[in-house]
């Protein structure tokens, strides 16, 4: 009996130890999670375009794929080289980030010359010159999975840098949370957006109401305006992350400015506006980050398409999309 009772207390510590691990990894990949929030957005911005032009019964199935070749990314390959990196060469993850931050500084600042300056997209005349559409989905697919592989890299590496764990497993278990929770809410809200034309839709030619119909024209009038509203905060948070990771990067490099410029300035909008002193401060530090990012993602442009582009492509034996 003292034999069975000692087991039973074994097994209640053990339990015990677990509930625990299980909260320190919720709380961990909570604060992880909240540092890749522009990523994340910029992520639920861009995926709905790789369902645009398909059939509606088409949509659900290819935002499906998109979705397992997104598990596939985070867990099987970024989440091993992510422990890695972090256990035998960590040297390697600031330099990991400001190259992630270089990319989502230059995708954001040519989103904004795209716009400013309009010109032809080689990716998009190729779409256009795709007659079959089960071929067309299938270069849709690949396309997605691959952006979103660059930004799931970005997404596991800042979660990684800011995972304060005791030992490896817990730091894993962290990330796989991270990972897998991004994953839900990026794809399930994308599931959402790309659908509801098509419920509003519904609703204005069967709902028994005026007011359900009227719903419903609304719902369908609404979704184009909240893409676009996406693009835009996509794009800004894209600068502001890129912006703020490049800046941390200078600083853990003993580069002080613009980042030293950038603080001063913020603790003199919140001395200048101490009723919301932290609201002041994090917006202007927001704000500046983000203007660093269209900079330094405007100088990138040239370097990026007539530079590193055509070297890609030389090597791939692809055409160059720019």
């Amino acid at each position: 009996m003292s034999g069975l009772l000692a087991l039973l207390d074994d097994v209640a510590a053990i339990a015990k130890v677990a509930a625990t691990s299980v909260d320190d990894v919720a709380a961990a990949a909570a604060k992880a999670g909240s540092k890749t929030a522009g990523v994340i957005i910029d992520d639920a911005a861009v995926t709905p375009k790789y369902v645009q032009g398909f059939a509606p019964a088409r949509e659900l199935p290819i935002i499906w794929r998109i979705t397992r070749g997104s598990f596939f990314n985070k867990l099987v390959i970024l989440l091993p080289l992510a422990m890695l990196l972090a256990n035998f060469a960590p040297w390697l993850i600031t330099p990991l980030l400001m190259l992630g931050g270089s990319y989502l500084c230059f995708e954001g600042a040519e989103k904004i010359f795209h716009a400013l300056f309009p010109h032809a997209d080689a990716r998009v005349e190729a779409d256009m010159s795709v007659k079959d559409p089960g071929h067309l989905e299938e270069e849709k697919v690949r396309g997605a999975i691959k952006t979103d592989f660059i930004l799931s890299a970005e997404i596991m590496t800042i979660a990684l840098a800011a995972i304060e764990a005791p030992n490896v497993y817990l730091q894993a278990a962290t990330l796989a949370v991270v990972g897998v929770g991004v994953t839900v809410a990026v794809y399930g809200s994308v599931g959402l957006i790309v659908k509801m034309d098509d419920v509003g839709l519904f609703l204005a030619q069967n709902a028994r109401t005026g007011a359900g119909r009227g719903f419903g024209r609304g719902l369908v009038k609404f979704m184009p305006v909240l893409l676009k509203v996406l693009s835009v905060v996509g794009t800004a948070a894209m600068l502001w992350v890129g912006g703020s990771i490049m800046l941390h990067g200078f600083h853990e490099y003993h580069i002080a400015e613009p980042g030293h410029s950038i603080e001063v300035l913020a603790e003199a909008a919140a001395h200048a506006l101490p009723q919301i002193a932290g609201a002041a401060q994090w917006a202007v530090t927001a704000a500046l980050d983000g203007v660093f990012g269209l900079i330094y993602g405007l100088i990138l442009i040239p370097i990026a398409t007539r530079i590193v582009g055509p070297a890609i492509a030389a090597v791939s034996g692809k055409k160059s999309a720019h």
